[in-house]
């Protein structure tokens, strides 16, 4: 067995061990996945009328639209909502592998053990990927069902792209947690960041509130950061597809922009529309450089407890 592929199987068999490590903790995997779910709940219960007033309040004067249709839309934007902001914040409970195994000591005794050190760097950042998808894509079908109840308006390619922006921003949300986790040494550290991440994340990256309605300073700040792109993919994808519905009703082509323009569908930098492909790049690179910076610093603190053994070593025979 050559060393590559001695690699992928320590690889893949420490990645299963981290993910039976999360379902194994019922409460954490039960918490995670009901997240999204409670949200969703509270936008129906609580803000979809209050949205529904406030897109009807926009339409030109005499022009009303189908309930289906403004319900739709609205469902579209609340479910894109949601995906956006759990990415991030199921990551960093899914995460709690690595902070567990620095707490218990398991990091220690499996850094001197034979395991390389990128078979644990991939490990743990993989175990993070696929428990994350998982639970974000059960929370894409339930809001895929919500908006089917509500009104439908999402085409197949609209659909494809959607689990596309859901699968990157879900990389995006594992390597932002991994690089934050790193730094991370108890539960109550990583429950403490994960509840401040839920409460902030949302309005940062444009998810809580239309970036539209920001001031433009404010907006073109949010605009630099990479997971506001991984907002207005999903936005895009979920909400652009009601265009045409909204022109086939009667609306105005100028409307139908300013519409989509007020709930993100569409979004500016520095005056400047930004194109879907432009947004791919930058979370693209947004989780390569994450990414590139989690293995950095892994290595760096490898090399120093390399470092220090040798010394220890020389230390014992000098002293011998």
């Amino acid at each position: 067995m050559n060393e590559k592929t001695n690699v992928l199987k320590q690889t893949a068999a420490f990645t299963a061990r981290n993910i039976k490590l999360f379902f194994k903790d019922k409460g954490m995997w039960i918490s995670a996945l009901i997240a999204p779910l409670i949200i969703l709940m509270l936008y129906v219960l609580f803000l979809h009328n209050v949205l529904e007033s406030s897109f009807v309040v926009g339409l030109p004067e005499g022009l009303t639209l189908g309930d289906r249709l403004i319900g739709g839309y609205v469902a579209a934007y609340e479910v894109s909502s949601i995906l956006a902001v759990c990415c991030v914040t199921v990551a960093f409970i899914a995460n709690s592998a690595m902070v567990g195994d620095r707490i218990t000591g398991a990091r220690a005794d499996l850094t001197v053990s034979p395991v390389k050190g990128r078979v644990l760097v991939l490990g743990y950042y993989f175990a993070t990927a696929v428990v994350t998808i998982a639970i974000c894509f059960i929370a894409m079908l339930a809001g895929f069902c919500y908006i089917a109840a509500m009104g439908w308006g999402l085409s197949v390619a609209d659909v494809f792209a959607i689990v596309l922006d859901v699968f990157l921003a879900s990389l995006f949300g594992t390597a932002l947690s991994s690089v934050v986790c790193y730094f991370l040494k108890s539960r109550g550290a990583i429950s403490a960041v994960s509840t401040v991440v839920s409460s902030v994340y949302g309005f940062i990256c444009g998810a809580y509130y239309p970036i539209s309605q920001f001031s433009s300073g404010i907006a073109n700040m949010v605009m630099c950061l990479p997971g506001t792109y991984c907002t207005s993919l999903l936005r895009s994808h979920f909400m652009l597809g009601y265009a045409s519905e909204f022109s086939a009703a009667g609306l105005p082509d100028g409307a139908v922009d300013g519409i989509l323009g007020a709930f993100d569908a569409k979004v500016t930098f520095f005056g400047t529309s930004v194109p879907t492909w432009a947004m791919y790049v930058v979370v693209t690179c947004s989780i390569v450089a994450l990414v590139g910076i989690f293995v950095l610093l892994n290595t760096v603190k490898l090399r120093k407890k390399t470092v220090k053994c040798i010394r220890n070593e020389k230390n014992a025979i000098a002293d011998d």
